[in-house]
């Protein structure tokens, strides 16, 4: 690992875009009166501050922990239709699915989404059907307007061509469809970057200890920074609750006799190294509902996922012993023996999705949004997808113009006025910022290597400029953090500098691909505090 020289807080120039202190960004939020306070940093919360923020109101954004630190970091990391709705039915919300993420991956984020070929095996004995599922691939890609191709089917040794590690004992034929996929955690990092380029003041790992109220209405929170112990607090003519599953939580702040709204599945993952190269993903049905996903993904192989109703605190949530041996069990059938070693395993991770509350199988439940309005005024969001978190963040705002008395709507611009598809800060073709940054490389030096081109256009868009700027004036951070992943010490400043981050996770688990990949060594961990504690 380079030895780091300390690197001073970049953005000392004004025109460089560097983000406030905390104290500042604390003093700018106890000062003022906001019209929306957003409680809750996940990708609901982050949507609707920039919606919000995009309407012309005044918008604040807090979160207990870091953007994206839960649920929104611990998703399947697609964009999609979903194919198992068809069988329910679903034929409209499998169209608008493909709407928002054919939107978002041609549109909005093209830097960060990519196009995913997905193959279905079908084998002998399976749930369904070579004809059913050929049937189900064509008609999903109609509903996407077959602009990732026509669903169709193919052989098992075409299939095993692109998958090498596909069983093939069995296999009857392979059902062929398109979706996208993207770094979760660095789609929700631009997302809050859009948020605050549109006005949005934002603060995570300031958690809520207290709701503010006049006459009985909830007007504000009171917050505590856990960085430094801080309390403050944020007046606000009305305030969201998106914390996700720490929803009713929040709720039973307004109001101690407010019934649960909402209940909680756990979907586990498992990071593994590939032994060769994988050009498709393997979506294999377990039973009539269930699908497990084998998934190329930042290098690596996620596999998932599970579904099962937790009770639990949603702080606790962890990958078990079991969930391991289910998820294995189930690429099992599919994947041969020698990828699913558990010595292949870098990471794990577990999120929990909320859904509405009643009874029934988590796994046929509908990852319906839904939006109440509690005993105080407060209104609490819950639910949904990653693939619709635009459609969310306009479905909240047209929510807030229609309460009674419209205390919002003289103040904002109706959602139908606004750019249906605003992109996402860098958006750019990927392809040609990894050619720059392979061809405008340092003047003297090395030039940077064709991995970490392709990692900072794929994660940053036209962004990796600034990021190979810095590399350029202090070498030292153009060296890699880890000799093994493409990430290199600029990315680590401009973390610090420009993309909220507090500490050594924020940087490694969500920044950066370095704790997914296994490579958050001890070392590692101690140069990205240092350089963390160099801000000031």
């Amino acid at each position: 690992m380079t030895t780091l020289q300390s690197v001073p807080a970049l953005g000392t120039h004004p025109a460089s875009g560097s983000l406030p202190s905390r104290a500042e960004t604390r003093d700018q939020l106890s000062r003022a009166t906001y019209d929306l306070l957003v409680i809750g940093g996940g990708i609901l919360g982050i949507s609707t501050a920039w919606h919000a923020a995009q309407s012309g109101l005044r918008v604040a954004l807090v979160d207990a922990g870091d953007f994206a630190g839960a649920t929104s970091s611990a998703s399947s990391k697609l964009l999609h239709g979903g194919l198992r709705y068809l069988q329910t039915g679903a034929v409209k919300l499998v169209a608008e699915n493909h709407f928002e993420r054919r939107a978002v991956s041609r549109e909005v984020a093209p830097h960060l989404a990519n196009p995913l070929t997905f193959y279905l095996p079908v084998y002998k004995g399976g749930p369904h059907g070579a004809a059913k599922l050929g049937a189900g691939v064509f008609a999903y890609s109609a509903l996407s307007a077959f602009g990732d191709g026509v669903g169709h089917v193919i052989s098992p040794a075409k299939a095993q061509r692109d998958v090498p590690e596909l069983r093939t004992d069995n296999l009857k034929a392979v059902a062929v469809y398109g979706d996208d996929q993207m770094n979760d955690a660095r789609m929700a990092l631009m997302t809050v970057r859009a948020a605050v380029d549109a006005g949005a003041v934002v603060l995570n790992h300031a958690a809520v200890t207290g709701l503010r109220f006049t006459r009985g209405r909830v007007t504000g929170a009171d917050l505590k920074d856990s960085t430094d112990g801080t309390e403050f607090g944020v007046t606000a003519r009305l305030v969201l609750n998106a914390t996700g599953p720490w929803v009713d939580h929040l709720r039973k702040m307004e109001d101690p006799n407010a019934a649960p709204s909402i209940r909680l599945s756990k979907g586990a993952h498992l990071v593994l190294k590939r032994t060769r190269p994988w050009r498709a993903a393997l979506a294999t049905p377990i039973d009539k509902y269930r699908i497990t996903f084998a998934l190329p993904w930042e290098d690596m192989l996620l596999l998932g996922t599970t579904d099962e109703e937790y009770e639990g605190d949603p702080a606790d949530v962890a990958v078990t012993e079991a969930d391991t041996a289910q998820i294995l069990d189930e690429a099992a059938f599919s994947i041969k023996d020698q990828q699913l070693s558990r010595d292949l395993i870098t990471y794990s991770f577990a999120g929990l999705r909320v859904l509405p509350g009643g009874p029934g199988d988590t796994s046929k439940a509908k990852r319906e949004t839904v939006v109440t309005e509690g005993r105080g005024g407060m209104l609490s969001v819950a639910g949904g997808k990653w693939t619709t978190f635009r459609h969310i963040g306009r479905t909240v705002m047209n929510k807030l113009a229609a309460l009674p008395g419209h205390p919002l709507a003289e103040d904002m611009e109706p959602m139908n006025r606004l750019p249906r598809k605003l992109p996402l800060p860098g958006i750019a073709n990927p392809n040609a910022v990894a050619h720059r940054l392979l061809v405008d490389g340092p003047a003297p030096g090395p030039r940077m290597a064709p991995d970490t081109a392709r990692h900072l256009a794929t994660h940053y868009g036209s962004l990796a400029f600034d990021i190979a700027r810095l590399a350029n004036e202090y070498p030292e951070l153009a060296e890699r953090v880890h000799p093994d992943a493409p990430e290199i010490w600029a990315q680590v400043a401009y973390a610090r500098d420009h993309e909220w981050a507090e500490t050594a996770d924020d940087v490694l688990r969500r920044r950066t691909t370095l704790t997914i990949r296994g490579l958050a060594t001890d070392d590692v961990r101690e140069g990205v505090e240092k350089l963390l504690a160099d801000r000031d």
